[in-house]
């Protein structure tokens, strides 16, 4: 599927679900990074893919999330940047067996670029384009950088993946709701944001993780007026909950799906899932989109 070609064409698309939380319930150890499994259970992190895939998205990602060199140093794996991307890519692939394309996941490092921190622009491109080539040299179809707080650090990584490839590119932000409405932790505001990345050469921009779909249907409607590129909108399953020691989301696919109609509504062009959402939730919007 060329999917700009199919969103050019009015289609709404469905992407994937949450990896991460997937990778939990298979047994991932508390506190361990999802990445740390591309290497040490590749089976489990193949599995979550192919649970995915079964279910009939239009868009499959990857286990890379937090794919860069300075996340990957924080748990030793610093010097397995292209190994850890590849692979995950691979794996992707091996799921979606040709059904649908393998976007890759990007996400933030975690570090702030200067003054706030210390990381350069040039710096932090640079780290983003050493994952953008190892996702590449895997097989990735298109870019998903993703839960970004900074525009600077999402222009950054947007930046890499268009100077080494020719792959479209989301980008997405993560809000949280305050007192003067909705806005990253770092102040940046869905319309601010829709327009700055649509300016900096996104393909698609949107919204993912951070609250749940109900929340998500305001993001996406602030973000419209601003852009007139797709949007993409990948909630959670509702607002996480500490049980025994665990985060927990608990909204059931049919809780999620019901607000499918009104995100459509509100201008998201692909609707996928985030933390806690499920094969269930996303087969759940399959079949509210061939509803439509």
């Amino acid at each position: 599927m060329d999917v700009l070609q199919a969103l050019s064409e009015g289609q709404i698309l469905i992407a994937d679900g949450a990896w991460g939380t997937q990778l939990d319930v298979r047994g991932l150890p508390r506190g361990a990074a999802p990445e740390t499994w591309v290497l040490d259970n590749p089976q489990a992190v193949l599995d979550v893919g192919r649970s995915y895939a079964a279910v009939g998205p239009d868009i499959l990602m990857t286990n890379t999330l937090g794919g860069t060199r300075i996340k990957l140093a924080r748990i030793g794996l610093a010097d397995r940047v292209e190994e850890v991307n590849r692979h995950a890519v691979e794996l992707s692939q091996q799921a979606a067996d040709g059904r649908m394309p393998v976007w890759a996941s990007v996400g933030s490092t975690g570090e702030f670029l200067a003054p706030l921190g210390t990381v350069t622009e040039d710096e932090m491109t640079e780290v983003f384009a050493e994952q953008v080539a190892a996702l590449l040299a895997g097989g990735a179809e298109g870019f998903v950088i993703e839960s970004m707080i900074d525009l600077g650090e999402a222009q950054a990584a947007l930046r890499a993946a268009k100077q080494h490839s020719d792959l479209p590119a989301v980008v997405s932000m993560t809000f949280e709701k305050g007192a003067r409405g909705y806005a990253t932790i770092m102040g940046v505001r869905p319309e601010q944001a829709a327009e700055e990345l649509q300016a900096a050469g996104a393909d698609i921009v949107g919204s993912n993780c951070g609250h749940g779909v109900r929340e998500m249907v305001e993001v996406i409607a602030l973000m419209g007026p601003a852009t007139d590129l797709p949007l993409w909108a990948k909630p959670n399953a509702g607002m996480p909950k500490l049980i025994d020691g665990r985060t927990v989301f608990d909204e059931t696919p049919e809780e999620f799906v019901a607000h499918f109609d009104a995100l459509v509504a509100a201008g998201a062009r692909v609707v996928g899932g985030c933390c806690g959402t499920t094969p269930e939730h996303i087969r759940a919007l399959v079949h509210a989109r061939d509803a439509l």
